[in-house]
């Protein structure tokens, strides 16, 4: 039995043929006579409800009411738009054809029918479907959300039956639904039906009843397949694509976006000169635009690009409050001094006051806050209102924990959070991932948590609060986690206007929802009717059982009522700015227009056309940069003509182009040659060929056609003279010269024009024809070079011929005026090229090579530039050129390469002059393959001192400890390579700031692996110093300086369950004898600078060195210098490690 479509191949006509010949599994036996079968029906093809073994009463088939009850269990959450009961009498089954229907009948003003396939539909079983009974195909937008059983019983004999259930989404597209295997056909004509003495078929009769029940479907998608759905049509919003792991943003984002003030303020921002796609706000707004007017899903790539995000960031899912937060500060900062200053203070924060009463003096000490959201705790609580009275809590601060208030001593007090105000929109994060101990993981809250659709703030406010208006607060959204820690999905509910309907957004979906789906279908705890031995639900994401609900609130939005309308505002066209909305049109267009050339492709072909302009703005090879940038001077004109254009046709459109007559251009064909360069080869003369087979001759297959357009000079009659086409000898004909100009004194390379010159002409025949060309006296020197290849400049030989030097049409020939050995020397000194072949050189070998700052200081201006540089400069020539640019001593300039994957300094460059740029920027591959560096970027820094200097010095990161252990700061520190300890001092003293008496007290000690291992002395030489220690530098404490005779020191270390699972900042810790703990423990909070509950969550133990140690934890009447007597017993600390990322990232999240 299966629940399927009828769709299928239609079995065969004829039963009695169909059943002769099937075999019985085991035997070769023949089944000639169906009725004579009297075989064990197969119970797993009959719903449970059919059992004969059931103990309840027997079952009529004509019972319908009690029948109607058993298959047509009533479904939760669900309502009954109509029912209704038929029965279909069928007579002679074995004569009927392949495919029967039934009579049609009504239910919910719809006609149905039962579909039958007497002989299977091509399977071994009788096939039975319900389908709707439109006469034609049912209109487009039809559907009907139907639970139906089918019921085959013998009419003689109603406790004889067989019955099957479903329920399915009926549409145009999907009229029947129903049981391929519904009942097996060799069991059907059997003599006794489960050992009843009679058939279920019997006389060729039987009879089938449907039972049928419409529900109604408020949500629009109820069992939808989502199959063409489309989120515009049937709720008039859209959804935003998921990249990878940004449904956490897109439930975000969608929250934002209908927070109507909020995408107002957005708009407000301006973006007009800044309109580029690193601009975040830029990006939100044409985002908010295209989810205000799109019909289809939203990609949310330009704004993670617009953030800076890369690939990894896509792919990892972040915490939602942090980009919250983050969003919020960045937009924030956009603001500031435009009319939307303010405005988001204005929506989303509030305040709160921390505070400490004396009870029994007028004292009190407190601090008024803004907040943007509010964490809640869930565990330990069961709603929202549990959550805040958890929230602001009083604590009693009595006994050894008084108060110190300033004018009255030790004082009982309460200290506590209270709300002195309430934002419009209030954010509450629900804190469903929390740290678990015992399994030393972060894990999901599952718990039961429940929140109200309208919720009253006012009894968490204080007593002096402004309660004028009412802090009732309205459900605007609920964002959803499904799954647990390690995986998941994110979606939200949402609520667009005051008095509509709540709203599903799961990614690029939106489906209309019920108040139980928002609201109590996310408060968690368990499933609810949990029967027939189940162990749980799987989750879809971690593919686990479990028995409570893996989705989730994680966080709320709720509006304040009487602020409603102001927050939910109608966000018009005119809110729009108009250059988010041109942009985007003249894209539209622009997509739109590649969209039709793509289809055109084949009716056109792409010319690119050089001319003499372009050959003399060009600097380099050949005549021009085939891929120069579009618009630049050098760059050739592409055409996009018809394929069936002549090239008369086309050259009187270039002439044109150009301000020339139509005779007076034509166009050369350019070939690539063997040399790798690409030269005019020869015109095209036929003025009817087609452009399309021009290129099938000349041109080169996969590649635009490329055409050089020669000027004529001379015209005679209105027609143009080409110098080849005059009266010539065969062995002297004139060729097409190409000249490129060297100027040593502005360092440039480029085209001075073309001519033509008879083969046996000598070399330094052009010498006249160049000077008249450039307007330079007579007796000029020149020198000249063939431009053969990128790599190969040739100079000429004055007395040879052309031919003799086999210059043909298209060759390049360069030439310089000659220098004197002063001009050539000055020149040098400047770092030029007196040799055109020096400069060709180096137009072989340049590079643009990217120098970013390696440190940005605050208020610092330091600059990212570019240089042109040649991959053969040493290191010394290529940092003058960067110290020039700095304007900076380049000795001073030392560099870093860049790792290609994150961006980020990779290794420091060697001073090494052996060494050419081009192997600093592409180290030869090693035997481990790529070295993941970019070869076109540098770091720079600006150093104090020269680098011969750096050489003699150790460079050294000292950690400044303050506040106990809870503040670190560290520094870097060069120090000379034969010093001593105490020559770091003055150095850290001036970076960190410090006063003359701190650093006369303080003290180094050198860690590894979260312990200390030894106290450095001021005369220990640094070049003892390992580079993998951790150097840690901090005030010796007063007690230390006191301490008296008999105490001692013990090294002490943070650890996370396990001693090898160390973290924190070690220290050392003074031993009193006699001392119990529970008074050491009121120094160690002293002394680590931690307090309050943090202090109290750590658990005190007694660690030895050694890597394997057991620790052994320390009650309060413990004395520490009786239990730590061992040279290698540490104090150990042990609590959570809070600096560890429990969202599986390296980075904290961030928008540029």
């Amino acid at each position: 039995m299966a629940n399927n479509s009828s769709d299928e191949d239609e079995g065969v006509a004829d039963l009695d043929a169909h059943l002769v010949g099937m075999q019985i599994a085991g035997d070769a036996m023949l089944v000639d006579n169906f009725d004579d079968l009297d075989e064990k029906q197969d119970v797993a093809i009959i719903s449970p409800d059919g059992s004969v073994d059931d103990p309840e009463p027997e079952l009529l088939a004509d019972d319908y009411e009690a029948m109607k009850a058993r298959v047509l269990p009533e479904l939760p959450d669900q309502e009954t738009e109509s029912e209704t009961v038929f029965t279909w009498k069928i007579e002679g089954w074995r004569s009927m054809t392949k495919k029967e229907r039934g009579p049609t009948f009504q239910c919910g003003g719809y006609p149905w029918r039962v579909l039958f396939f007497p002989y299977g539909n091509n399977v071994e079983y009788a096939s039975f479907y319900l389908e709707q009974g439109h006469e034609d195909k049912a209109p487009d937008d039809w559907y009907a959300c139907v639970q139906f059983a089918l019921v085959l019983w013998n009419p003689n004999d109603p406790s004889i039956y067989v019955q099957h259930s479903a329920s399915h989404r009926f549409n145009a597209d999907e009229g029947d639904w129903g049981f391929t295997r519904f009942v097996e056909l060799r069991k059907v004509f059997a003599s006794s039906w489960e050992d009843r003495g009679r058939p279920l078929v019997e006389n060729n009769a039987v009879n089938v009843t449907a039972y049928l029940r419409i529900l109604k479907d408020p949500t629009g998608v109820l069992w939808h397949s989502f199959i063409n759905y489309d989120s515009k049509k049937e709720t008039g919003m859209v959804g935003l694509k998921n990249q990878g792991a940004t449904c956490y943003l897109n439930s975000l984002l969608q929250s934002l976006y209908f927070t109507n003030a909020f995408r107002k303020a957005i708009y407000q921002i301006p973006t007009e000169q800044e309109a580029e796609r690193t601009n975040s706000a830029y990006a939100l707004q044409r985002l908010f635009y295209l989810l205000q007017t799109n019909n289809i899903a939203v990609s949310t790539q330009e704004l993670t690009e617009s953030f800076g995000w890369e690939t990894k960031h896509i792919f990892e899912q972040q915490d939602v409050q942090e980009l919250s937060r983050v969003l919020m500060e960045r937009m924030e900062e956009r603001m500031k001094g435009t009319e939307a200053e303010n405005a988001l203070a204005k929506m989303f924060v509030g305040k709160m006051k921390t505070y400490i009463s004396c009870i029994n003096v007028e004292y009190e000490s407190s601090r008024i806050e803004d907040f943007w959201d509010i964490q809640l705790n869930v565990s330990g609580n069961k709603n929202l209102d549990e959550s805040f009275k958890d929230y602001i809590q009083v604590e009693t601060m009595d006994g050894e924990n008084k108060y110190f208030a300033e004018g009255y001593g030790l004082q009982d007090a309460k200290k506590g959070v209270i709300f002195e105000s309430f934002p419009q929109v209030l954010h509450l994060q629900l804190k469903r991932f929390e740290y678990d101990i015992n399994r030393d993981a972060m894990m999901k809250v599952n718990d039961r948590y429940e929140f109200p659709e309208v919720f009253d703030a006012s009894p968490y406010l204080s007593a002096d609060a402004d309660k004028s208006e009412p802090y009732l607060y309205q459900l605007h959204g609920v964002l959803v986690h499904s799954g647990d820690f390690n995986a998941g999905h994110y979606y939200a509910f949402l609520k667009p206007t005051k008095d509509g309907h709540f709203y599903k957004f799961d990614d690029d979906r939106v489906t209309r929802a019920t108040m139980k789906e928002a609201l109590e279908e996310n408060f968690g705890g368990d499933y609810a009717n949990m029967t027939n031995g189940n162990t749980g639900v799987r989750n879809p994401y971690t593919r686990t059982l479990s028995t409570k609900r893996s989705m989730s609130a994680y966080m709320l939005v709720y509006i304040r009522q009487t602020r409603v309308d102001n927050i939910l505002l109608e966000v018009t066209k005119e809110d729009i700015p108009q250059h988010v909305e041109q942009r985007l049109a003249a894209e539209r267009a622009m997509i739109e227009q590649k969209r039709k050339e793509r289809e055109e492709q084949h009716l056109y072909l792409h010319v690119c056309i050089i001319t003499d302009d372009n050959f003399k703005a060009h600097q380099g090879f050949d005549l021009s940069l085939w891929d120069a940038e579009p618009g630049s001077a050098a760059a050739p004109r592409v055409y996009r003509i018809l394929r069936t254009t002549t090239i008369g046709d086309f050259a009187n459109t270039v002439a044109k182009d150009q301000g020339k007559e139509h005779d007076q251009v034509r166009l050369w064909v350019m070939v690539n040659r063997q040399n790798k360069t690409v030269r005019p080869d020869q015109p095209l003369m036929d003025p009817e060929m087609t452009v399309e087979e021009a290129h099938n001759r000349f041109g080169t297959r996969n590649i635009a056609f490329r055409l050089w357009v020669e000027v004529a000079e001379n015209m005679e009659d209105g027609k143009a003279v080409w110098p080849d086409m005059q009266p010539q000898t065969n062995n002297n004909l004139p060729l097409l010269i190409f000249l490129k100009h060297f100027d040593a004194e502005s360092q440039t390379l480029k085209g001075a024009g073309h001519l033509y010159i008879r083969k046996q002409s000598r070399v330094v025949d052009l010498v006249p024809l160049i000077q008249q060309l450039m307007n330079w006296p007579q007796g000029t020197q020149l020198g000249l070079y063939e431009e053969i290849k990128h790599s190969m400049i040739e100079p000429m030989k004055a007395k040879a011929t052309l031919q003799q030097a086999e210059i043909q049409d298209g060759d390049i020939i360069c030439f310089q005026k000659s220098l004197s050995e002063k001009e050539a020397s000055t020149i040098a000194q400047s770092g030029g090229y007196s040799d055109a072949r020096e400069f060709y050189d180096y137009l072989l070998n340049r590079v643009n090579v990217k120098f970013s700052p390696k440190v940005v200081a605050k208020d610092a201006e330091e600059e990212i530039f570019e240089v042109t540089l040649s991959r053969k400069m040493s290191y010394d020539q290529f940092s003058a050129k960067v110290g020039e640019h700095l304007k900076v001593d380049p000795t001073h300039v030392r560099f870093s390469t860049v790792n290609a994957t994150t961006g980020k300094p990779k290794a420091i460059v060697k001073r090494n002059n052996n060494q050419p740029l081009a192997q600093i920027l592409s180290p030869p591959y090693s035997a481990y393959g790529n070295n993941n560096q970019m070869p076109n970027a540098l770091y720079y820094e600006v150093l104090d001192l020269s680098l011969s200097e750096l050489e003699t010095k150790k460079h050294l990161k000292v950690t400044w400890v303050s506040e106990g252990v809870t503040k670190e700061e560290t520094f870097e520190i060069l120090v000379a390579k034969n010093g001593v300890i105490s020559d770091l001092l003055p150095s850290l003293q001036k970076k960190a700031n410090l006063d003359d008496e701190t650093i006369q007290n303080t003290r180094i000690y050198e860690a590894h692996g979260g312990k200390i291992y030894k106290e450095l002395s001021e005369d220990y030489s640094v070049a003892s110093v390992n580079e993998f220690v951790t150097l840690y530098a901090e005030r010796i404490p007063e007690e230390e300086q006191t301490a008296e005779d008999g105490n001692r020191a013990i090294f002490a270390f943070h650890f996370d369950k396990e001693p090898n699972k160390p973290h924190g900042v070690p220290f050392k810790f003074l031993v009193k004898p006699g001392e119990v703990f529970k008074d050491t423990k009121e120094r160690l909070s002293k002394r680590t600078g931690i307090k309050g509950k943090q202090f109290e969550k750590i658990k005190f133990a007694i660690v030895q060195r050694s890597a394997y140690s057991k620790p052994i934890y320390l009650n309060d009447d413990d004395i520490l210098a009786e239990v730590a007597n061992g040279s290698d017993d540490l104090l150990g600390l042990d609590h959570v490690n809070k600096t560890r990322s429990y969202w599986n990232r390296g980075d904290s999240i961030f928008i540029r």
